[in-house]
């Protein structure tokens, strides 16, 4: 590939130098065992350890039947689900590379990626994604053979390119019968500079470009996060992040395998919080919105409580806030405020950590956003660990991460061990080491824009370092804001002191050239319609649910408080709300529910020219 890593030295965990040799050894090992659980018919089924590597052997034999080489990409269609993880693994096991797709995407957008990644086998979920293919087929000439893993609703559906999960499993379960050393040998020859997945990026500054992560990156990744994730093997865990995503593929799949633990999938992005109070995790890592809903659930709640009970409310967190404030000096709470802390624990902590799905949990890690310091703060007062990370897709995941236990909150924690990271002259943060993934696929000039000469990572972050070593982001490069005043701001942080309210979910400040800053909302559509219908305030629609003068006097309240945070020239002087409810499918959105800056300036350009008529 563009950056061959062959001279580099080793990076082995528990002895074996890629993913496909440790999991191997994890099957073996842990047999029986529950490697994953998933709901059918409203019932968790277990699924072992052994079922893993044979699933994922028949696959990676059905593809080597179908003409797949060593070094080609998988293309996968699915939502989170056990037969994505017998895909991801059977694939790599035999060289080729799983690249997962959104199923938010379009059909034109399955047929970039297509062409792009040169796929000629094409996994997919059901009924509704076989339709990406079928609308778009005449623009992925190169796909060859299409396997689709439900067959509800194509009882009578038949196409020479498609075939079904059952028929494809048993294509390789009928090779592993009769050549029983064929998948070990290929998965032998798998190498540490190989590739181990393809994550194509969200493509917000052009065309999605596919970033190479390798088994020596990932290899990297468990060996110096062992210590910090401190995974054990009865950890349960919740995959409900896209597995297209970097950040759910590190937890769900590869730290599992190398902890042992147990992955229970989400039945859906609308049931994670359900699903969530039913594991009670050990360990969980989010995006900030998870965390700012969870907030606004509880807040929510304590404001339906009578008297006695927003007092009680108060009062807990109040101690709860006085015993982490007093861990993070270095100190223990003395003897009547530790009493007091049972006491709130007791009666009330523990069962609000309880409603959230967090009464178990040892380690909770934020990545792929700036999160509020406040919210992080309020939830260590709740009794629940909340450290900050930070990584891309081109660090393989996790550049920096903050321990539990040494909580640096408003930054985003220390590089991992082996990782170097640098402040350049114009404040972008820049990183080496073995996290620096393989280069763009085949776009050569593009993993040479992103690289300095002396192999240094441009992360188009800004950011600082402080004098123990800690990273805080303020922002990213090319959204930095020069007002017409010759002002340089960052708005991450403006944007997130206002996403700590119950009643926004995003916002965009904008300023860039012009004498002032302003900013468009995108309100919390369920506490925002919540206040309305407590206080009768009349609407039809979402639309006209922004524009009710009492919601926007309300958001009206929540920029003026954060404003006095800031100076004169960080201060929003006129706001506008979104009036159009968002979902992952709109391109504004990214897959981890994060407004797109540019799509925003552009599609709501005559409500920002508004503000400064």
């Amino acid at each position: 590939m563009e950056m061959s890593r062959i001279d580099e030295p080793r990076i082995a965990v528990d002895g074996h130098d890629t993913v496909v040799a440790l999991w191997a050894e994890r099957c073996k090992t842990y047999g029986e065992r529950t490697a994953h659980r998933e709901k059918e018919l409203g019932i968790w089924q277990a699924y072992s350890w052994r079922t893993y590597y044979e699933s994922a052997r028949a696959v990676g034999l059905a593809l080597q039947h179908l003409g797949v080489p060593k070094g080609e990409p998988v293309l996968i269609l699915a939502e989170d689900r056990r037969e994505w993880l017998y895909i991801d693994l059977g694939a790599a096991s035999v060289g080729a590379i799983p690249a997962g797709v959104y199923t938010t995407d379009s059909p034109s957008q399955l047929a970039y990626l297509a062409a792009d990644s040169g796929a000629r086998v094409l996994f997919v979920e059901d009924d509704e994604q076989l339709d990406k293919f079928l609308d778009a087929r005449a623009e992925m000439p190169g796909i060859e053979r299409v396997i689709v893993l439900d067959r509800d609703g194509l009882a009578t559906f038949d196409d020479s390119q498609v075939m079904f999960w059952d028929d494809f499993i048993a294509i390789g379960e009928e090779i592993a019968a009769v050549e029983a050393e064929r998948f070990e040998q290929a998965l032998r020859s798998v190498q540490p500079e190989d590739p181990r997945m393809l994550i194509y990026t969200s493509g917000t500054t052009g065309p999605p470009k596919g970033a190479i992560i390798t088994h020596r990156n990932i290899m990297y990744q468990l060996s110096a996060g062992r210590d910090v994730l401190d995974f054990t093997e009865e950890d349960e865990l919740l995959c409900f992040l896209p597995l297209c995503h970097v950040l759910e593929r590190l937890v769900s799949v590869e730290n599992q395998i190398a902890a042992g633990c147990t992955v229970n999938f989400a039945e859906s992005p609308e049931t994670v919080f359900d699903n969530l109070r039913e594991v009670s995790p050990q360990t969980f890592a989010g995006v900030p919105r998870i965390y700012e809903k969870m907030y606004s659930s509880l807040m929510i709640l304590r404001a339906e409580a009578g008297v006695v009970g927003r007092a009680a409310f108060d009062w807990a967190l109040s101690v709860g806030d006085r015993v982490a404030k007093a861990r993070d000096d270095g100190k223990s709470p003395g003897a009547g405020l530790a009493l007091q802390h049972w006491v709130a624990d007791h009666f009330v902590l523990s069962n609000l950590r309880r409603m959230i799905g967090f009464d178990n949990a040892r380690r909770v890690t934020s990545g792929a956003a700036p999160i509020s310091p406040e919210l992080i703060r309020w939830f260590a007062a709740l009794g629940v660990p909340l450290a900050e990370g930070y990584g891309m897709t081109e660090t393989a995941g996790v550049a920096t991460l903050n321990d539990c236990h040494a909580n640096r909150i408003g930054t985003v924690g220390p590089a991992l061990p082996g990782a170097e990271m640098r402040i350049a002259a114009d404040g972008e943060l820049q990183l080496r080491g073995p996290l620096v993934f393989g280069g763009y696929w085949k776009k050569p000039e593009k993993t040479a824009e992103t690289m300095t000469e002396d192999g240094w990572l441009r992360t188009g972050d800004v950011g600082r370092i402080d004098n123990q070593g800690c990273l805080t982001i303020t922002g990213r490069l090319k959204d930095i804001i020069i007002t017409a005043g010759g002002k340089n701001i960052t708005p991450a942080e403006i944007e997130s002191r206002l996403k700590f309210s119950p009643y926004i979910s995003d916002a965009v400040v904008i300023g860039d050239r012009r004498k002032y800053l302003t900013c468009l909302v995108m309100i919390d559509q369920e506490n925002v319609e919540k206040y309305a219908r407590d206080r009768q305030v009349p609407f039809q629609d979402f639309a006209s649910l922004t524009r009710a003068p009492e919601v926007v006097e309300l958001i009206g309240r929540v920029v003026e408080e954060v404003n006095r945070d800031f100076a004169q020239v960080e201060k929003i002087k006129d706001f506008r709300l979104i009036d159009i409810l968002l979902t992952a499918e709109d391109e504004e959105l990214t897959p981890t529910m994060k407004l797109k800056r540019g799509f925003v300036e552009k599609r709501h350009k005559a409500l920002i020219d508004s503000m400064y008529d």
